[in-house]
């Protein structure tokens, strides 16, 4: 018998145990040649007064296995829990989600017979950072950071993706007509990647009429590569016009180890009534088999459930009286898997995989860009008139070779001369730059100035350097600037 392959698991909550065993019995079935390590996570670790959802010693198993299939959890609402999920994906460097959304026509209803896409989704920052402040009485904050090697390695992972699975177009999503920084930057490292595969097509899409096309006309589209919150809300979308969220799985890649799981949630009102269709946690099952190098058995057990899925044997979620034959529970679909190990599909396209060693992308190096502190926003609470009473009394505080320019509210120009129809809240950013136009400002300068903003008695919340890069602005100006 060849080596077994270890691999770390976790039950989850609600359906999650139910959907676990199912797809357990049908590895087994297959023979697969796995070594399986079992963690606790979620709820009951959560209710245990562990607030990240998972003990310490099971981060040791994730790390001695490098393999996690994850069945899903329950996050309590409410009080300082944070998403387990994310906190995975972010603590193990998993930087790649990658979702093949699939259609099943006719077995399986949808209005895209012939839809056939992967997400392939950023996984470990934009706004999924979750760094928020309430910095005022009306007005939250949340970050949105995108960096040049988290760019990096999810594009080209994309492209290498579509190369080794003998795809033919990467598409790009992003709204850089509106964040022209940070979509800006993921869309420009998309277009520098691109050039270096000319054997795969490429495109761009704003992601309002990119996202319309794809629920409207998914079989123009092969790999989609988008920024982590586009990503998690399309391959939902993706997912469920293919006919239904309960039939994706997920791949979870990073360098060093990756997650398999489910993309819907632990369902707790379908727990424990032998309900629940398996079919997405064993379809991520089947992406580790592939992860691990088991091609084979991840062959046989994806053919054995599309020929299941033929023959009309479906669970509650997808039963259709038109073409459904059987309806049966979550152990009765396992067994009819396992019937049809070694069977292949008829009508819908029989699963090839090729093996290959997953590809993964470091940082480019090259020489770091000349940054220069050319300013600084400086955001105030205030609610003590109009914009034109705050930019007359905040100019005061010019001085020491800078001089307030401009005053914004929520990213509209308000002063000077703005337009009396803008609404404004309790949140302003103020902006200082050198007294002198092209000069720069020291750090010491702005210090002092936050020294005379305090003393004039304002409540400055945050300030933001203005920094230029090889003389190339960093930093956006606003809605009438």
């Amino acid at each position: 018998m060849s080596q077994r392959i270890p691999i770390t698991v976790a039950n989850g909550d609600g359906i999650g145990p139910e959907i676990m065993a199912a797809t357990l019995r049908i590895l087994e079935a297959a023979e697969a040649p796995l070594e399986i390590e079992t963690i606790d996570i979620g709820e009951k670790v959560y209710l245990a007064g562990n607030s990240s959802g998972i003990e310490p010693s099971s981060w040791e198993s994730l790390r001695r296995t490098k393999v996690f299939l994850k069945a899903p959890i329950t996050t309590p609402q409410g009080g300082g829990y944070k998403s387990l999920n994310v906190t995975v994906r972010k603590v193990l460097g998993l930087y790649a989600n990658v979702r093949p959304c699939v259609s099943y026509h006719p077995f399986v209803e949808t209005k895209h017979p012939k839809m056939d896409v992967v997400i392939v989704r950023e996984n470990e920052e934009d706004l999924y950072a979750g760094i928020e402040h309430r910095q005022t009485n009306q007005v939250v904050q949340c970050l949105k950071l995108i960096s040049r090697p988290g760019s990096e390695k999810i594009v080209r992972y994309a492209f290498e993706y579509a190369r080794r699975n003998n795809r033919k177009k990467v598409t790009c999503f992003t709204k850089d007509n509106i964040m022209k920084l940070t979509d800006g930057l993921f869309h420009k490292v998309f277009d520098e990647i691109a050039a270096e595969y000319p054997d795969i097509q490429n495109e761009h899409w704003i992601v309002d009429i990119g996202a319309a096309k794809l629920a409207d006309t998914p079989e123009v589209f092969d790999v989609i590569v988008m920024p982590n919150l586009y990503g998690d809300v399309l391959s939902d979308v993706a997912a469920q016009i293919a006919g239904s969220v309960g039939l994706a799985g997920s791949a979870n890649i990073g360098e060093h180890l990756s997650m398999f799981e489910a993309i819907h949630g632990s369902a707790p009102r379908r727990a424990g009534q032998n309900l629940a269709n398996p079919s997405g946690l064993l379809l991520g099952a089947v992406l580790m088999l592939v992860h691990v190098g088991l091609t084979e058995h991840a062959e046989r057990v994806h053919n054995a459930w599309l020929r299941t899925i033929e023959d009309g044997i479906h669970t509650y979620d997808i039963y259709d009286e038109k073409v459904s034959k059987q309806k049966v529970g979550t152990k009765e679909f396992a067994e009819a898997v396992v019937a049809r190990l070694g069977q292949t599909p008829q009508i819908l396209k029989a699963r090839k995989y090729s093996k290959g060693e997953e590809s993964h992308a470091s940082a480019t190096s090259s020489k770091p860009a000349q940054k220069e502190l050319v300013g600084v926003d400086v955001f105030l609470d205030w609610t003590s008139g109009s914009p034109d009473d705050l930019g007359d009394a905040l100019s005061k505080v010019n001085g020491e070779g800078v001089k307030l320019t401009m005053i914004s509210n929520r990213g509209v120009k308000v002063w000077p001369a703005g337009h009396k129809e803008t609404f404004c809240s309790d949140h302003w950013r103020c902006r200082f730059l050198p007294e002198s136009e092209g000069g720069k400002v020291a750090h010491a300068q702005v210090v002092s100035l936050l020294g005379r903003i305090a003393g004039a008695g304002y409540d400055f919340i945050k300030t933001e350097g203005l920094y230029t890069f090889d003389g190339q602005r960093g930093f956006s100006l606003d809605q009438g600037e």
